[in-house]
């Protein structure tokens, strides 16, 4: 019987944590996004309209973004953001931050091809051991000139959070390229190696427990 319950105990975990970790995390993002603006807008709505409802806050910050996204499709809007840059990156301290910033938002919310060219394996952190990388990069001419053979910028991720890691430079002869996709090596990377990158929803079947 004890043997029965510890299954079911573990089989329920099994399902029950990812399920509300998603839930928890899904909801810290909506209450944050909410609350950038929401803030702002709730005594301003109150006072003069007299009526507020969570999630408008987050609705303007969508619509805000969108604008901003519009606006910096035209010629107009991209020479309005080189000159907002040129004076923020004058600005002590936040010259210094924004860049670092900008690279990460980048990353994040450009398309994959134009930050990643491939999905490759390396040998990290010692000869024999293999590390999921990206090649994000041809390795500067000057370097490449420097060292005398064909070299690629490497981005060695951390787990679990594929953003964060090392960049190294590797002599393109030693680096294995991957048939993998970006968003098939963030899984593994992420799960840290549980998913090999299929289908997370199928990544593992739990097993039932047994009949008494």
């Amino acid at each position: 019987m004890m043997r029965l319950l510890r299954q079911y105990f573990f089989s329920g975990l099994a399902v029950f944590v990812p399920l509300a970790l998603a839930i928890y995390v899904f909801v810290w993002i909506m209450n944050f996004a909410e609350s950038l603006l929401g803030k702002y807008l709730k005594p301003f709505f109150l006072e003069y309209y007299d009526f507020y409802f969570w999630g408008l806050g987050i609705i303007i910050l969508v619509t805000l973004i969108l604008f901003c996204g519009f606006v910096i499709a035209n010629y107009f809007g991209k020479a309005l953001h080189r000159v907002a840059e040129r004076i923020v990156l004058r600005i002590p301290l936040l010259g210094s931050i924004y860049p670092a910033f900008k690279e990460i938002a980048t990353f994040m919310f450009r398309e994959h091809s134009k930050n990643i060219q491939q999905v490759v394996m390396v040998e990290w952190p010692c000869k024999g051991m293999y590390m999921i990388a990206f090649r994000t990069n041809k390795s500067a001419d000057r370097i490449i000139a420097k060292l005398g053979r064909k070299m690629s910028n490497v981005m060695i991720p951390h787990v679990p959070n594929p953003l964060v890691g090392f960049v190294v430079m590797v002599p393109d002869e030693d680096i294995v390229p991957l048939p993998l996709t970006i968003e098939e090596a963030v899984k593994i990377i992420v799960s840290g190696g549980v998913i090999n990158g299929d289908d997370p929803c199928h990544a593992e079947s739990f097993d039932a427990p047994a009949s008494p």
